[in-house]
């Protein structure tokens, strides 16, 4: 099976290649399921009904969130009535919706996706994520009802992310970083089976500070003063994310690569198919 997942949409400009570049590139990539990290495509902050639905319309089998999930106060109620939506499971044990699912890929096949958020260097804390995931693989264990797993890990530091991944080696499909919006160049297939990343990076435009105007993140660290608030850039984005092919047999990565396609960091994409 391929899992086609991509990082963090910011603003309309990672909208709009979202919904106009997706369905190709599923086609192309022979996708049999896709993940998107809605967490940043309203505005910069959180994701709206309206725009989820965009996502979704264009191919996504399934929208992450993140910490910024409820910024967007019409995804409060959202959420509950659309379950390809999912939260992250240790935001909150009152948060409504749910932190993860099991849903249908082609040929009947079953995906199991869940995200939780990290500790480190986050603004508020969060409960362990280690053992919320720990909780949800022991009740959906890979090759059981679902024959993949996806993880999205949504934090800060490179070192959770990746403690995360040898955490989950073996038990799931695929870990993928979001959250920091900057590609890492360290896609690999870990001991125990598992394809990971640290931070798949953002579909937004990368002429910015991780897909923010430039001006006033610059005013800020320079002069240490906010005199506005942070607006998305809007030139045009690329696509980035994560491939992972996994066998049917085992649910595990039988080969992973990334993906950039569009904008500044386009790669040839034929040369992944």
């Amino acid at each position: 099976m391929n899992i086609l997942y991509f990082g963090d949409v910011v603003g309309r400009s990672g909208r709009q290649a979202i919904t106009d570049q997706l369905p190709g590139l599923r086609v192309r990539f022979k996708a049999d399921f896709v993940v998107v990290n809605g967490e940043n495509a309203t505005s910069g902050m959180g994701l709206s009904g309206l725009h989820a639905k965009g996502i979704l319309d264009a191919g996504a089998d399934c929208i992450t969130l993140g910490d910024h999930a409820f910024d967007q106060k019409d995804m409060l109620q959202f959420i509950q009535s659309e379950p390809r939506v999912l939260r992250p499971l240790n935001f909150s044990k009152s948060a409504p919706g749910r932190g993860a699912g099991i849903f249908s890929a082609t040929r009947g096949r079953k995906v199991l996706v869940t995200q939780v958020l990290g500790q480190v260097f986050m603004k508020r804390p969060f409960d362990d994520p280690f053992s919320a995931i720990d909780e949800v693989l022991k009740q959906y264990p890979l090759g059981g009802q679902s024959v993949a797993t996806l993880v999205d890990i949504h934090c800060e530091a490179t070192s959770e992310k990746m403690a995360m991944g040898h955490f989950c080696d073996g038990k799931v499909s695929m870990v993928v970083g979001s959250h920091t919006h900057v590609p890492t160049a360290d896609a690999q297939i870990l001991e125990r089976g598992t394809g990971f990343q640290s931070d798949a990076g953002m579909c937004g435009d990368y002429d910015s500070v991780i897909g923010m105007q430039k001006s006033e993140p610059l005013r800020r660290f320079i002069t240490g003063m906010p005199k506005a608030r942070f607006e998305p850039a809007l030139g045009p984005a690329t696509l980035c994310g994560l491939m992972v092919e996994t066998d049917d047999a085992t649910g595990l990565a039988k080969s992973i690569h990334m993906i950039r396609y569009g904008g500044r960091l386009d790669q040839t994409v034929e040369s992944l198919v």
